[in-house]
């Protein structure tokens, strides 16, 4: 009896610069303290994916039940395997839903430690939605460095990290979506639900590329991968 064969199909994923945030990252001084505060966004950065592996994953996606269909078994990502590899918990943290205001320069100056005028000075509308450029924030981070003001570019380095890394939504611009799910510090369903959305819109429809976090979907597939030797050089840590 002949086995039919899975069609293939042909994906592309939104690349993400990391290089310039990893050296920002390597600014830090305390890495220690940085990671007490916001857990694991060095350990997602430093991500080396090997080519072809998410490609593969995805070929397995079923709409229909949305998960990953594979011979012998499925595959589903969770919110406590996402809390894991993040390190910040599930619970205790105000959902986000995209419904809410815009908050005040005020309270985005209290969060990202920059100055009120600064925000009001550089906020932009890109693609429908308020936001802050990379290249101000960029400049400002170093600065900050420059100044040895470890806590206000810690923040901005982390703001960075959600708005062109986690939730790259356009490039070189963190949205206004980015700065509120990084002043709620709801990051966990939120990056598990757009996993699933942008995958799930990319297979049924065929609209557009893969837009979530790639690399953490990529730690997460090859924390199931088998513990063999064959397998081992993926799991870089």
């Amino acid at each position: 009896m002949e086995v039919e064969r899975r069609k293939t199909k042909k994906y592309t994923f939104k690349s993400l610069k990391v290089e310039e945030l990893r050296k920002l990252g390597s600014l830090i001084v305390d890495q220690d303290k940085f990671c007490s505060k916001y857990r694991r966004l060095l350990y997602l950065l430093k991500t080396n994916m090997k080519e072809g592996i998410l490609s593969t994953l995805i070929q397995f996606y079923d709409p229909l039940y949305h998960c990953f269909i594979f011979p012998d078994y499925q595959l589903l990502s969770t919110l406590e395997e996402y809390s894991s590899i993040i390190g910040l918990p599930i619970t205790g943290r105000i959902p986000f839903i995209g419904l809410e205001g815009y908050p005040k320069s005020h309270d985005i100056a209290k969060f990202t430690h920059l100055r009120k005028d600064e925000i009001e000075n550089n906020m932009v509308t890109k693609g429908g939605l308020p936001g802050v450029p990379a290249q101000f924030l960029i400049e400002r981070a170093l600065s900050l460095s420059q100044e040895r003001k470890e806590d206000d570019f810690e923040a901005i380095f982390s703001l960075l990290v959600y708005g062109f890394f986690l939730f790259s939504n356009i490039n070189n611009f963190a949205d206004m979506n980015a700065i509120k799910i990084f002043m709620k510090g709801n990051l966990v369903p939120t990056l598990l639900e757009n996993t699933y959305y942008s995958i799930y819109l990319r297979n049924s429809y065929g609209k557009g590329m893969i837009t979530c976090c790639t690399p953490l979907l990529y730690k997460w597939y090859i924390s199931h991968l088998p513990n063999t030797n064959d397998f081992w050089d993926l799991k870089e840590g």
